[in-house]
């Protein structure tokens, strides 16, 4: 019987697509093509906070946490089945967070789909980061179908190495913003969309934030004297980013152009912040 690899996440919020199973198909293949993976989708439980409040009559000084639902996704590789638990066992093996990355580029794009045909600009993204659980592992096909396996193993996230003097920086920055004495660009928050798009395998979208994103750069840090040889790089810049929007418009534009132009344009973000800090 075949034997498929999968990777299962939970994340500290319902996920967004109704439980159940989704094929999903390649980006841009047929609808009739065989589809590379299989999602599971459940929302865990949590006890309602009408039942809480039926338990305590006396309002409390210090309330518990509220219990919220968590979501679980389960990414199956349906395209790739092994051709026997031996071989799903080496896999596992040496299997680690490259494998994860690789399932989660499809969950991202099945989270993304689904904010499209919502219409939902505010549902959550995803990233590693925010997983409250992740694992890797393998089973049988009615087994994975079900969110369940033969072997598998969790993974946990690389910890923290940050000193306590680069976690001030952003603190001393936020202060400043919300003190009313360093505003925010409209070119940082531009810039931030498109690193997402683009991390997540969306390269249009990313060289299209991007256009948008050099533009206001440019008549933004205009103003500030310090950054003159970033904002001259930063005007150069102007034409790549143009010609890879307007590739982006009819085809899909070159992922390393725009990658280029957009590392470009968060150093010249980061001087800036740093300038300021």
């Amino acid at each position: 019987m075949p034997v498929f690899a999968f990777s299962q996440i939970e994340a500290p919020w319902p996920l967004g697509p109704p439980d159940g199973r989704y094929l999903v198909r390649a980006d841009g293949s047929h609808s009739q093509s065989a589809p590379t993976h299989v999602l599971l989708f459940a929302t865990l439980g949590a006890t309602r906070r009408g039942r809480l409040a039926r338990r305590r009559r006396a309002a409390q000084p210090l309330p518990e946490p509220t219990p919220v639902a968590t979501g679980r996704a389960t990414i199956i590789a349906a395209a790739e089945p092994f051709e026997d638990a031996a071989a799903a066992a080496r896999w596992l093996a040496a299997a680690g967070e490259d494998e994860l990355a690789g399932h989660l580029v499809v969950l991202e794009r099945t989270l993304h789909a689904f904010r499209v045909v919502t219409a939902d600009p505010y549902h959550e993204p995803l990233s590693r980061e925010r997983l409250l659980v992740a694992r890797i592992g393998f089973g049988e096909g009615e087994q994975v179908a079900h969110g369940r396996w033969s072997e598998a193993r969790e993974l946990l996230p690389a910890p923290a190495s940050r000193r306590r003097s680069k976690l001030l920086e952003p603190q001393s920055r936020l202060a400043g913003v919300l003190g009313g004495h360093v505003p925010l660009l409209v070119c940082e928050e531009l810039a931030l969309r498109a690193r997402r798009d683009l991390d997540a395998g969306r390269t249009r979208a990313a060289a299209l934030q991007l256009r948008i994103a050099v533009d206001s750069a440019v008549t933004e840090l205009a103003v500030d004297g310090r950054l003159a040889s970033r904002l001259a790089a930063l005007s150069e810049l102007r034409g790549a980013a143009e010609a890879a929007a307007d590739a982006a418009l009819t085809t899909d534009a070159e992922r390393e152009t725009v990658a280029a132009a957009l590392a470009r344009l968060e150093a010249a973000l980061r001087a800036r912040a740093a300038s300021i800090a």
